[in-house]
């Protein structure tokens, strides 16, 4: 199959840079010696994980039960949720690990606390639980000097059924460093607050066995991880536009793009007007505020070279409208109607969940095989 026998807009990954991605990242995070937990929520898909090196992985981080179910019926039992836990959802929880499933959960709050304590009891079945650190102000977590930490550590430790394993947490103002140094420094106090949580809730005679830290820009750039025990990534699998904003990997490097056809032409706007609009490429704008901004996604020839200066500068539900960023002209006769396109994404997770499958390719382009993603909840 080649791409231009594939209806459009449809997800295209290249399978070599895949693999480079993934054992660049295995291959560093060895040099540090601490363990990968590979987040699953990039992929939703067995083949990309099972390319990790078997040994070199702890474990799965997912952020859906959905996910979760997925990825233990291929196999892995070893699963981290890594969104705080609804008490609705515990039951899905416990009824993966009657089935022999080894499911983390993560908390943040006593209600949390109280709701997954009753569940263990009612099921008198043990589960995974750590807690989740707020170390950059990012989202949710509880704040390191916070006195709450302790209470909620003596109280899990405490807890029948409840196995308490340490502490959890995500650099997410990673994502809004504007340089290589300043992620650096992001990853360095990721670090330091995690492990001194841990120390704490030692000091206090808890037990902490877990120091789980992690995000792709981290998790490339950090200089060392000493304390650590496993770090959680998952956009270094394919790359994106954002990260190479970042300086965390070349526009290379990206390993999944949208592929789309042109469908017509405004010749008094210069536009080019393409089949995937933001239901195919998302309405992320994550590189924005970088120094670059790719627009909607930064558009490239069939062999995944970009175009020069064209982005996706606008979309609608199905339709992308291409223009040069700096408005230069673009001589439209280079892409007539049904000339194929591919778009490379600001951010690989938003634009991945648009599709249930990826056609993937080799080095030279040929489509040899389709792998089905999972999506939803």
């Amino acid at each position: 199959m080649d791409l231009n026998s594939i209806e459009t807009p449809a997800l295209i990954l290249d399978r070599e840079k895949v693999q480079n991605n993934i054992s660049r990242m295995e291959s560093h995070l060895k040099s540090m010696h601490v363990s990968l937990r590979p987040h699953g929520k990039t992929a939703k898909n067995i083949d990309v994980i099972n390319m990790f090196q078997k040994g070199r992985i702890s474990g799965i981080t997912v952020s859906t039960l959905k996910e979760a179910e997925y990825y233990f019926s291929n196999g892995i039992t070893d699963i981290v949720y890594a969104v705080g836990i609804a008490p609705q959802k515990l039951d899905r929880v416990f009824r993966l690990i009657s089935q022999g499933a080894r499911i983390t959960i993560i908390l943040d709050s006593l209600a949390q606390a109280d709701s997954a304590a009753n569940a263990a009891q009612h099921y008198k079945t043990e589960i995974p639980v750590l807690i989740e650190i707020d170390s950059d102000g990012h989202r949710s977590g509880v704040d390191p000097d916070s006195p709450f930490l302790l209470h909620l550590g003596r109280y899990l430790d405490a807890a029948p059924y409840i196995d308490f394993m340490g502490v959890l947490t995500h650099a997410g103002e990673s994502y809004s460093c504007s340089t290589a140094e300043e992620i650096r420094q992001m990853a360095e106090m990721e670090r330091r607050q995690a492990v001194l949580c841990a120390e704490r809730l030692k000091s206090a005679g808890i037990p902490c066995r877990i120091i789980s830290v992690g995000s792709t820009p981290t998790a490339a750039l950090s200089r060392g991880f000493q304390g650590v025990t496993e770090v959680r990534a998952g956009v270094f699998m394919f790359q994106d536009l954002v990260m190479a904003g970042l300086q965390v990997c070349s526009v290379d490097d990206i390993a999944v793009s949208v592929l789309a056809t042109v469908i017509g032409h405004k010749k008094e706007r210069n536009w080019i007007i393409v089949d995937a609009g933001w239901s195919a490429l998302s309405r992320d704008r994550g590189t924005a505020a970088q120094h670059t901004d790719q627009g909607y996604g930064l558009v490239c020839g069939t062999s995944g070279q970009p175009v020069s200066g064209l982005i996706v500068s606008s979309v609608f539900q199905e339709h992308g409208v291409i223009t040069h960023r700096e408005g230069k002209s673009i001589i439209l006769d280079r892409f007539p109607i049904g000339r194929r396109v591919r778009i490379l994404p600001n951010h690989a997770c938003a634009t991945a969940t648009s599709f249930d499958r990826y056609y993937v390719a080799d080095a030279s382009g040929t489509v040899v095989d389709e792998w089905k993603r999972i999506n939803g909840w």
